[in-house]
């Protein structure tokens, strides 16, 4: 652990609600930028910063570091920020979680184990939905107690890897480092509810628009993707929680059809039927150019045709808006 927190996990929403568009996004990266160069984009609201020099070239601690962010993201840009700040990256996302819009939460050294043992054991970074229920069965509900269990204990019931992994997270050691420029290889987008939605139609609804956005950046800007990130959040008992989940793409693509059934069946592997969510992203990951990326032939008259529309959908799409072609499922 480090002596001082000194990673920000900044939340970004505009005045009034909602995330911000991709050119206030890209501003909001670039005043970062200013105060450091180790700044990791997590779009489409999100980013980690280590501020490790910063606090010392501005002789400020991590509140007051946070503060002077706001301001000038407020000022600039007309965003507000909710910043979690800790020692580490798992701990700042975590703080960045509890905090609210124009607020600064902070994980002070040694104050860890008490921040984290109250918190169920699916709050836990890399602890999913079915990881959780393992752990729950044998009484590990919290991650004070994960904390507490002999490390051969939860090999034993995790994997000696994943074991190792979630003792040291439910310990707060995160080995992580904030990654420069991480956003050159993946983009995201989200969608929100105004409220608690409990119908998994309009989930799928949500998704499907995701995929369909995201598929359109991606061929419009000549790349294809080698895996997607579903995430949801959710309301449970101790407030709102977030799971996340990826997967790797049969072959790397930017084909819409491909993209949606693969993100239906990592929602599908949440089992959330009954789940009241507030918010889905969707993040698709190892960009590269499609011109170097390999199709599979399938001689499959239906895919072919499906291909055939989606680029006219396309040409469409360029000449009228975003928003002239959609799914029939979404037109309602």
């Amino acid at each position: 652990m480090n002596d001082r927190p000194a990673v920000l996990c900044l939340r970004f929403c505009r005045i009034g609600g909602g995330l911000p568009d991709s050119a206030a996004y890209e501003g909001l990266l670039a005043l970062l930028g200013a105060f450091t160069p180790v700044v990791e984009a997590a779009p489409p609201g999100a980013a980690l910063a280590d501020v490790g020099g910063a606090l010392r070239y501005f002789g400020q601690d991590a509140a007051g570091l946070a503060s002077v962010i706001r301001v000038r993201a407020l000022a600039l840009h007309g965003v507000d920020c909710a910043i979690g700040a800790a020692s580490n990256p798992m701990l700042a996302r975590m703080a960045a979680r509890q905090a609210t819009a124009g607020t600064t939460f902070v994980v002070a050294p040694g104050e860890h184990a008490g921040f984290l043992a109250s918190k169920p054991a699916a709050a836990l970074d890399g602890v999913g939905a079915a990881t959780a229920r393992t752990l729950c069965g044998y009484g590990l509900d919290s991650i004070g107690r994960i904390a507490a269990a002999p490390l051969a204990t939860l090999q034993r019931i995790t994997g000696v890897r994943t074991g190792r992994e979630l003792w040291e997270r439910a310990n707060g050691i995160d080995r992580t480092r904030v990654v420069p420029n991480a956003a050159a290889r993946s983009i995201a987008a989200e969608r929100s509810f105004p409220r608690d939605e409990l119908d998994p139609e309009q989930h799928r609804r949500a998704l499907l628009s995701l995929t369909e956005e995201l598929g359109a950046r991606l061929r419009g800007d000549g790349q294809v993707c080698r895996s997607l990130a579903v995430s949801v959040r959710y309301a449970d008992r101790t407030g709102y929680a977030t799971l996340t989940r990826s997967r790797t793409l049969a072959e790397p693509t930017a084909h819409s059809v491909a993209l949606t059934s693969l993100a239906y069946r990592i929602q599908d592997s949440f089992a959330l039927q009954r789940a009241r969510v507030r918010g889905i992203g969707l993040r698709a990951e190892g960009l590269h150019d499609a011109e170097r990326a390999a199709h599979q032939l399938t001689f499959d008259p239906v895919d072919e045709r499906a291909r055939r529309i989606e680029a006219v959908s396309d040409r469409l799409r360029a000449r009228f808006g975003p928003g002239a072609v959609k799914p029939g499922r979404l037109a309602a």
